[in-house]
């Protein structure tokens, strides 16, 4: 059984960390070719495997330098049907290369001398930033069940739904985790006004999502946007700022229409992005499960690690 499903010690008072942004740091600083941004076919190739294990042990020794725990991302961001399809994967592939990327995390953990909690992202089923299409909460609990009662099979702690960018997608993913009796926390992205690319407030999203749930995520997160976008938020206060518990933000203050153009890596000022994170949990130290998104690396998360731990 995995160690932490029925107790997620990131939910605690004391600062975890979490890992940054896998795709963009292995496409810009390694080098590698990730059609479709999907970090899990490399689960399938010897050197993409020994990419993974250095990303992921650079983030663990952060951690044990720091003496804290740490929430490692499986690499499943994109291991659904439709993006799996595109790659070549059909549903038994899938479900391979799911159980793999935990059980690549599962040892490491057995290895690691601080708590080490698995979590396994599940992606959007459309783009992150400008999703084309909007299913109802019916059609996301179809779409990502199958992928959902893979990683229930495995030693994943949890889910970790991120960039979420509508309400019902999240609501189905949830219904979804719950069907298949694995915790899950949702993190929705938003644009430079603080909005989800829908144009709902994340206040509404947050507080739609648990009303149509029962309160189902384990907790919420925000991902993808830059602190610049959304810092502005937390300061008029409410019920909703309490549920969110986790941060991985991107390196750049570009939006993501910039970012979708942009020919080069924006790694922004790690030092810089620590100073927000820190400003963040000064009014609000629920945010506590802290790392990065696109453009950002182990460099960022150290850095975080520096002022906020």
């Amino acid at each position: 059984m995995p160690t932490y499903r029925d107790a997620l010690p990131q939910l605690g008072d004391e600062v975890f960390l979490t890992d940054s942004g896998i795709e963009t740091d292995l496409i810009h600083n390694v080098g590698l070719d990730l059609p479709e941004f999907a970090a899990f076919p490399l689960l399938d190739d010897t050197a993409g495997r020994a990419a993974l294990l250095t990303y992921f042990q650079d983030h663990l020794d952060i951690a044990a330098t720091s003496g804290r725990g740490i929430v490692l991302e499986a690499p499943t961001w994109r291991a659904s049907s439709g993006w799996g399809s595109l790659l070549g994967y059909d549903a038994e592939g899938l479900r391979r290369v799911n159980e793999a990327a935990v059980a690549l995390l599962a040892a490491l953990r057995q290895e690691a001398s601080i708590p080490v909690v698995v979590s396994a992202a599940v992606g959007p089923h459309g783009d992150g930033y400008r999703p084309s299409t909007y299913l109802s909460a019916d059609e996301a609990r179809a779409y990502h069940l199958p992928q959902l009662e893979a990683l229930a099979a495995t030693d994943a702690d949890l889910a970790h739904a991120m960039t979420m960018t509508y309400v019902d997608e999240a609501v189905g993913v949830t219904h979804a985790a719950q069907a298949a009796g694995l915790p899950l926390a949702v993190s929705f992205t938003v644009e430079t006004d603080g909005l989800l690319p829908d144009g709902t407030p994340l206040a509404e999203a947050i507080r739609a999502t648990d009303a149509a749930t029962g309160g189902g995520p384990a907790y919420y997160g925000i991902n993808c946007a830059h602190p610049t976008h959304f810092a502005h938020l937390f300061d008029a206060g409410g019920d909703w700022t309490e549920r969110v518990r986790c941060l991985r933000a991107n390196a750049s203050s570009m939006s993501h229409a910039q970012l979708d153009e942009a020919q080069t890596l924006d790694a922004g000022d790690p030092d810089q992005l620590g100073a927000q994170y820190l400003a963040l949990r000064a009014g609000h130290p629920q945010l506590s499960i802290l790392g990065g998104c696109c453009g950002t690396d182990a460099r960022h998360v150290r850095a975080i690690a520096a002022v906020c731990v």
